[in-house]
């Protein structure tokens, strides 16, 4: 069986996730005919509720974890289908914009710029926006969607100086067949076994990782009848980092949020008490941003606890010393490149690559142009911000590493550093919202994660708070996020020692 055409080339997605729902996107337009092939059964009727109860996403493992879009995809969205952004907002999804990360001392400061509107979050249950999105997906003129067909092994051919990928052999309702395409896009995420085998036929494909250090657990909660939001306003924060543990609440759709308490790899006793939903919720009534949300007279919980672990960044190189390693074949998503799934870049990520997608098969239609050209516009666009997350998690799994060294004391630059941070940037970025904005313009993924930092004017400004020194900064230091170590694990029954002890074990053994 082979791929049709229609007005152009043929296209052949390997997945139906979030990375082949923005290939979709991206190339429907284009007049290219494409077949998302997805391995897992297609979304129930009903309405967002049966898909997150219902809809079975073995390829997604993340799937029911909290999500807050950054606006890096939502502007994708909004630009190049704006139905789809509507149709995610009739179906309970929720824009949060920049206003609602002022504080109170800056919104009395804040005068609104023209780029404001694009840094707004776009929330709901993962199972919702994907559910939205393949229902619009599957309505674009040229593209079909195939589900419930597994892929056993790319089809391939010897090119000079590359392999060439002309399809697939798959099996579909029990029977053996083959699916070729002008190009093939491996969509299927991390659980996808094509990279392995373009590797084992001898790509040069290069692959370098490291560990996020750092383990999941989302437990989804509605707000009972009646019950609204807690006020945010002059609330203690509803994010935030304990150093052992970090928090966060996530704002959903159908009245529905979801809480993930993440712990270090190294925190031992914590990582296996929280899977257990008793313990998940007396250690979230314990921080008090968390508590006002799922006190029992405001909230119920709807699901058990996910876990989420192993988890690992990584980065593929499709062209190494500049030479496509295939072609015809371009990985997108989880597939090229993975990050802690703590900074939520994971969609846009996706959205930004098949973007670059459709720029490099617009631009030429030479396979070795396009395979450079595709992996030229990943490693601008995305690189420097999987730098940036590198560097933070290699200093998180060190601040938990050492939490838990007995007599361990920082130097001087480590506490040097942790005062910039707070006393520094942290203060300077809740007093002014020209700072603040600079500073959502590269978490959103619309600027460079670290140029807002190279600014003379904002150095100055951030060196003018630190300064000014801690006491006529005191208005401006957020409330406490939450209860020491050993005060936390001692109400939540757990045993604040218990790794201390392996820790120092490891200690003596090294």
């Amino acid at each position: 069986m082979s791929g049709e055409t229609k007005g152009g080339e043929s296209v052949l997605v390997i997945g139906a996730g979030m990375a082949g729902l923005c290939t979709a996107l991206a190339l429907a337009p284009t007049g290219r005919a494409l077949t998302l092939i997805d391995r897992d059964p297609p979304p129930p009727e009903g309405d967002a509720d049966r898909a997150f109860a219902d809809w079975r996403r073995r390829g997604v493992g993340h799937l029911r974890h909290s999500h807050a879009f950054l606006a890096r995809l939502r502007e994708f969205i909004r630009t190049e289908h704006p139905a789809l952004l509507a149709a995610l907002l009739d179906s309970g999804a929720r824009e949060i914009p920049f206003e609602r990360s002022l504080t109170t001392s800056q919104r009395a400061r804040y005068t609104p710029h023209p780029g404001d509107a694009e840094m707004t979050f776009l929330t709901s249950r993962r199972t919702t926006l994907e559910w939205v999105m393949r229902r619009y997906v599957e309505r674009l003129p040229g593209v079909t969607v195939r589900a419930g067909v597994m892929v056993r092994k790319l089809i391939l051919a010897d090119a000079p100086g590359a392999l060439r990928v002309r399809g697939v052999e798959m099996e579909e309702e029990g029977a053996a067949a083959a699916l070729t395409a002008d190009v093939v896009v491996d969509a299927s995420g991390r659980m996808g076994a094509s990279v392995e085998q373009l590797v084992a036929a001898g790509a040069p494909i290069r692959e370098t990782g490291e560990p996020a250090g750092i383990l999941y657990f989302t437990r989804h909660y509605r707000l009972r009848p009646g019950q609204s939001e807690p006020p945010r306003e002059g609330a203690p924060p509803a994010t935030g980092d304990l150093g052992f543990l970090k928090f966060g609440v996530f704002p959903a759709d159908e009245n529905c949020f979801s809480i993930t308490l993440a712990a270090p790899e190294i925190e031992m006793e914590l990582r296996k008490a929280l899977i257990d939903p008793e313990l998940f919720q007396r250690v979230s009534m314990r921080i008090p941003g968390l508590a006002p949300w799922i006190n029992e007279t405001r909230a119920e919980p709807v699901s058990k606890v996910f876990g989420m672990g192993e988890l690992r960044s990584v980065w593929r190189d499709f062209a190494p010393a500049g030479r496509p390693a295939v072609l015809n074949f371009f990985a997108v998503g989880d597939s090229h490149v993975r990050t802690n799934p703590l900074y939520g870049r994971g969609c846009s990520f996706a959205a930004v690559g098949a973007v670059g997608l459709r720029e490099a098969l617009d631009g030429s239609a030479d396979p070795t142009a396009r395979a450079l050209a595709f992996e030229a516009a990943l490693t601008r666009e995305l690189r420097p911000f999987y730098e940036a997350m590198l560097k933070q998690d290699r200093s998180a799994i060190r601040r938990a590493r050492h939490a838990l060294t007995p007599g361990y004391r920082p130097r001087f630059k480590s506490r040097l550093m942790k005062y910039f941070a707070e006393d520094a940037v942290g203060v300077a970025l809740r007093a002014d919202p020209a700072l603040l904005r600079a500073a959502m313009r590269a978490f959103h993924m619309l600027d460079p994660p670290d140029a807002w930092l190279k600014r003379p004017a904002v150095m100055a400004k951030i060196l003018g708070y630190w300064a000014r020194g801690r006491r006529a900064n005191a208005a401006l230091y957020p409330p406490s996020a939450g209860p020491e170590r050993e005060a936390l694990f001692t109400a939540a029954g757990l045993d604040p020692g218990a790794d201390l002890l392996a820790a120092a074990a490891r200690q003596l053994a090294s």
